[in-house]
């Protein structure tokens, strides 16, 4: 075959190829996350380039951005502002929940750093709430990510830069999102719990205590015993300590 018919050929399967992500595919959802996950969109992205003969053509890939958001409070559901909350995926690739790379061997390895998991630390407003953006790409229609959500993760340095800090009850938690883009079947595994944070330390400046409540406190089943006894002993003495019972 000669070059030139050989150029052509290229060029047209290029066309087909760039033909297939001309048009995404309308954004079909049926939530099982009790509202875990918010405002979810279909983006196509360049993920690299793949050099032909004569020429290079960049490739594409579908990728699935949304939101995963909670709510931060303390022990007595007070909405704390300001608290970190970060999303970690597992790095294990192919089977198992990690993004299969055979459909993108023909991509050059320096472009296979654009194809990973991207999440965006949240941090709770006024209100306790927090959103996580992602942005997670599509592998044969499926998106599968596994991970764990970090709750504060910097609280024991920032109590011993400053002197305060919100300490988590739960320091992190497993975490799994699943997408179908056939069924529209969506998924998020971690649960709708509130994260619960107590301040700790006292600081220096205009705040020498953080606003909210101290986990409640219980006083110990030994001692409980113990101090009933000394409040009533001298009750019962100076009850019956003036009657003759026959003596």
């Amino acid at each position: 075959m000669s070059k030139p018919k050989l150029f052509l050929l290229l060029i047209s399967a290029s066309l087909v190829f760039d033909g297939c992500f001309s048009g995404l595919k309308r954004l079909k959802v049926v939530d099982f996350t009790d509202k875990r996950i918010s405002d979810l969109v279909l983006t196509k992205k360049v993920v690299g380039k793949k050099n032909f003969l004569f020429f290079s053509a960049t490739k594409t890939g579908i990728f699935l951005e949304g939101n995963i958001q909670g709510t931060v409070t303390d022990y007595y559901e007070n909405p704390i502002e300001g608290v970190t909350v970060k999303a970690v995926a597992d790095t294990s690739k192919g089977s198992g929940g990690g993004i299969g790379m055979g459909e993108f061997e023909a991509i050059e390895e320096n472009a296979r750093s654009f194809i990973n998991f991207s999440f965006t630390p949240g941090i709770s407003d006024t209100q306790g709430q927090y959103k996580i953006h992602f942005s997670l790409p599509v592998v044969d229609g499926i998106v599968d990510v596994k991970g764990k959500l970090i709750y504060n993760p910097g609280w024991s340095q920032q109590k011993a830069n400053l002197g305060k800090a919100y300490e988590p009850q739960i320091k992190e938690s497993r975490f799994r999102l699943y997408y179908n883009m056939d069924s529209g079947f969506l998924a998020f595994a971690e649960g709708p719990r509130p994260l619960i944070v107590q301040p700790v330390g006292k600081g220096e400046g205009r705040l020498k205590k953080l606003p909210g409540s101290e986990a409640p406190k219980t006083l110990s089943p030994a001692t409980l015993p113990a101090e009933k006894k000394k409040e009533k002993s001298p009750g019962v003495e100076d009850l019956f300590k003036g009657f003759d019972f026959g003596q």
